[in-house]
């Protein structure tokens, strides 16, 4: 196969045509350092080659960015990585991030965790599964959770302070019974904390 075409694309990527057709579309930057010009003759294992290592160039970019941004978890960040790569390259990726301490599950749990509960005050059980949903095991979720010292009725009664000052008016009651049974406090809680308030 002859390389005749290399035409530039968005993103830091190009086209690549092989006999006058299309056949992929890589990463610039790997094209040009294994010296793919045009007019070169390849084979069916330099362009496997090729194609390999563009995905992985693009997953460690898109992972370096992503982790610039915010912490993500492992599973997180291979999700989000496998959105414009395979998972191979995504998989090598996040290792190549573990190896070199940007990706730290044990870290990023515990701060998520303190988010979870001191800024959206979340109950520790909605926090557990939100932690799952971000791909911690449930060993680690509850060891972090366990080491977090919080009183869920402090939590309702911050939650109720900060945006339903008008708990007697039924209506507002309601609605604040329905956002903290989303954020996983149990009845018994919200009961108690409510009839603190019917005292006043």
């Amino acid at each position: 196969m002859r390389i005749t075409a290399i035409k530039p694309r968005r993103r830091q990527m190009s086209a690549l045509y092989l006999d006058g057709e299309f056949a992929v579309e890589l990463d610039t930057q790997t094209l040009i350092d294994c010296r793919f010009d045009v007019g070169r003759e390849i084979d069916d294992d330099e362009l496997r080659e090729i194609i390999e290592q563009s995905n992985e160039r693009r997953a460690k970019e898109k992972a370096l960015w992503l982790i610039s941004y915010r912490d993500h978890s492992k599973r997180e960040l291979k999700q989000k990585i496998s959105r414009t790569c395979d998972a191979e390259a995504a998989e090598k990726a996040v290792e190549r991030m573990e190896e070199l301490g940007l990706v730290n599950d044990e870290s990023f749990a515990r701060q998520y965790a303190q988010k979870l509960i001191f800024s959206k005050r979340m109950s520790k059980r909605a926090a557990r599964f939100e932690l799952s949903r971000k791909g911690i095991d449930k060993e680690l979720a509850e060891e972090v959770l366990d080491e977090i010292d919080v009183d869920p009725r402090e939590q309702i009664r911050a939650v109720i302070e900060k945006k339903y000052r008008d708990i007697g008016d039924e209506k507002t009651r309601r609605r604040a019974v329905a956002a903290l049974q989303r954020l996983g406090y149990g009845w018994d809680d919200i009961r108690a904390v409510l009839e603190d308030y019917s005292d006043n």
